[in-house]
């Protein structure tokens, strides 16, 4: 696997200049200066006042997610969140999904055991692939291979809700996530973290950054992870490294060159479990967070190449230019298991009927992203227009072995052998299938955003031709009896039309209609034609508030979205797919965030998600049914208390109820409420200690159930200390 790997990489030297974004968004910075006056005729001071002073930073080229300009998330007319680094460590978030987790709207780990992919819904939509620097991480749309970037590699989280395809063509309706990276920076910064946990952590990492020469600045991130998984005898293990380069070649012109590699020989596969047992009670009682439905045969290993370099071009005043390429080379290997339609064995609520199955997967793909903008003034209203061409192509190879029922051993979970599949003798060629599949996607999109005094308005277009072309074989026991070529094609065009009003009393009502597309791989098993485009329109309204002093903010925003073209299977047999459903979500969205005084801010958020299938011809009994793996109501709550100029404390609670366990509906599964705890102590300048338990009582219970035979627990306890050296 890492052989061949490093193989490629000599193999394609010509590609080692391929793209990623310099996106940094401007952080915000609060400061308080406190005043206080003299009372004359008491000789006592007045009670101090508090004044909040931001400090907004950006980048060379910067472009927030939401619009791709340099339009302040404040002022967009969006549902917009930053998750910056300084809020995900005091977190302790080593993962996307944990990031996601204090997120309205949003049910993070929908398999919270489970390491091989981020895997969440927005608004009531499945999300699988996140974006990194603006450019969308390589997804096939078919298999397990799904590029992951590591949290520590990255400078913040933002996430925009909503249909984006405006933008960004391939999206999904709920909204994106887009993972912001760590740029070179010209003042000298140096980082050594070590953490340790239970599930036996152990990790190392630096991020050093700073100039080389007047023009030239470096930043070096780095990496090693390795700790138990929570399902029984799954481990974790994670090596990443993150070099970039910024060279000012001239006052106008800068050029960032980034390398990201990571190699995860260790993750945790998808192997599920079913609701007896964990949802409801088994002869035996229930299972522990720790249960595992495996085999410690099963594995899941993964290593991604990416090779970028963004440059950003100031023309003149009004015109700027900035083109990203990426090129990215992943592979994957899985071993694993799940089990029949039927679950159990007959006669029996502990044997659980398995199949073995391997996968083994490699991608190569290269995307880039060339944006023109251009700032003008019309009478009163002035424009900032935004043209862009991307283009991405992926090439994808899968090979699939499948043992059968028949050559797999079972497992029974009151008292389970993690020991029993035997590589020797699991007759992994009862069948095979083979699939390479190539797709490429060529976006063109405008962009207008308009400000005529306190009213800011975007207008965007984007035209996408998507093509796609799917080899597939078929064989068992060596002998092939089935070969097909098949193709997906599709020419979408998707639109947003939003505006925003600042009044002054903080007050920004905003309004929205936006589009979505996502292509589909594979075809209608009755008619054999292709699939089309999953396709989705939402309405948005609601209203931002931020105080003079910024000390208050707080989002209010009510949202309908209909997909439309949705891949729908049959009960029997999930190959038997055809693109006969629809699903709408409604519902609103409420956070805030308050400085109560100079010791204690909170934040504070509400989400309720109505998503309901409306249309589903192979399966009619299900249409008006809420999908599974999506929470109804999300409610936080997050502290922080500054004890002394040395000493943080923070702390959260996190409520979910109305997820059902299955699209069938036929129960839901119990609410749950999580605590997490934490702090930090510097102990001078340079050294801080931190500390945080998620899951604070360790409360066993199920995060998500895609039916009854498929669940998977949420996270136990997670406890860690950290020791941090900035110098």
């Amino acid at each position: 696997m890492r052989s061949h790997l490093t193989t490629n990489v000599i193999r394609k030297k010509y590609l080692t200049t391929a793209v990623q974004i310099g996106l940094i968004m401007g952080m915000s910075h609060a400061a308080y200066a406190v005043e206080t006056t003299n009372n004359t005729e008491n000789d006592e001071a007045a009670t101090p006042s508090a004044t909040l002073d931001a400090i907004t930073v950006y980048s060379d080229g910067y472009r927030s997610t939401g619009t791709k300009t340099a339009l302040d998330p404040n002022d967009a007319p969006m549902s917009y969140t930053r998750i910056d680094q300084d809020l995900l460590q005091k977190r302790q978030a080593d993962s996307v999904n944990a990031a996601l987790r204090y997120e309205p709207g949003v049910s993070a780990e929908s398999r919270g055991t489970v390491s091989i992919f981020d895997e969440y819904n927005i608004r009531g939509f499945k999300t699988y692939s996140n974006f990194y620097d603006g450019l969308r991480l390589p997804y096939d749309g078919a298999w397990n291979l799904m590029p992951q970037v590591d949290i520590y590699a990255t400078e913040a989280v933002e996430v925009v809700k909503g249909s984006a395809s405006s933008l960004y063509g391939y999206a999904a309706p709920g909204g994106m996530v887009n993972q912001i990276a760590k740029a070179p920076k010209s003042t000298q910064e140096n980082e050594v973290q070590l953490r340790l946990g239970n599930q036996n952590l152990k990790e190392v990492a630096v991020d050093s950054t700073g100039p080389i020469t007047d023009t030239l600045d470096y930043r070096f991130v780095a990496l090693k992870r390795q700790k138990d998984g929570q399902m029984e005898t799954t481990e974790e293990e994670r090596l990443l490294v993150n070099p970039s380069l910024k060279w000012q070649a001239t006052d106008d012109v800068s050029v960032l060159a980034n390398l990201f590699y990571q190699d995860d020989p260790e993750m945790v596969p998808s192997t599920p479990l079913p609701a007896v047992g964990t949802v409801y009670n088994a002869s035996y009682g229930k299972l522990d967070s720790d249960a595992y439905a495996g085999d410690e045969w099963n594995k899941f290993s993964k290593e991604v190449f990416m090779p970028s370099v963004t440059v950003n071009w100031d023309i003149n005043d009004k015109l700027t230019f900035k083109h990203i390429t990426r090129y990215t080379d992943a592979e994957a290997e899985q071993r694993n298991t799940y089990h029949s339609l039927e679950g159990f064995v007959p006669g029996s609520d502990t044997t659980l009927d398995r199949i073995a199955y391997t996968t083994d997967e490699s991608m190569n793909n290269w995307t880039t992203d060339n944006q023109l903008a251009y700032q003008f003034d019309i009478v009163d209203t002035s424009h900032n227009l935004l043209f862009g061409i991307e283009y991405q192509e992926t090439d994808s190879d899968a090979t699939y072995y499948n043992a059968g029922a028949a050559g797999t051993p079972n497992i029974d979970l009151s008292n389970p052998d993690f020991s029993q599949i035997d590589t020797t003798t699991l007759p992994l060629d009862a069948y095979r299938q083979t699939q390479d599949i190539e797709q490429s996607q060529l976006g063109f999109y405008v962009q207008d955003e308009m400000k005529w005094k306190d009213l800011t308005v975007v207008a965007g277009l984007r035209h996408d031709d998507f093509e796609s072309t799917t080899e597939k074989t078929e064989a068992s026991q060596g002998i092939v009896y089935s070969t097909e070529t098949f193709g997906n094609d599709a020419s979408e065009t998707s639109g947003r039309l939003a505006a925003i009003y600042d009044f002054d009393n903080g007050l920004s009502p905003f309004a929205s209609y936006s589009q979505s597309f996502q292509p589909v791989v594979g075809s209608n098993f009755i008619t054999d034609e292709p699939f089309e485009p999953t396709t989705a329109d939402q309405l948005e309204a609601g209203v931002k508030y931020l105080s003079k002093d910024r000390a208050t903010q707080g989002t209010l925003a009510v949202f309908d979205i209909t997909q439309k073209n949705v891949v729908v299977s049959d009960y029997v047999n999930y190959r038997n797919q055809t693109q006969t459903g629809e699903i709408a979500s409604k519902g609103f969205e409420i956070s805030g965030s308050h400085m109560l005084n100079d010791w204690v801010d909170v934040a504070a958020s509400y989400s309720y998600t109505d998503a309901e299938i409306t249309k589903e011809e192979i399966n009619p009994d299900v249409v008006g049914n809420t999908p599974a793996q999506t929470a109804k109501h999300k409610a936080t709550l997050w502290a922080d208390y500054y004890a002394t100029d040395k000493l943080t404390l923070n702390a959260g609670i996190r409520y979910e109820d109305g997820m059902q366990i299955d699209k069938q509906n036929s129960d839901d599964l119990p609410s749950v409420t999580l605590v997490d705890v934490g702090g930090s102590y510097q102990i001078n300048p340079m050294l801080a200690v931190g500390a945080s338990i998620n899951n604070l009582f360790d409360k066993t219970y199920v995060g998500a159930c895609y039916d009854i035979n498929n669940c998977w627990m949420g996270p136990e306890r997670q406890m860690t200390v950290s020791l941090k050296a900035n110098f």
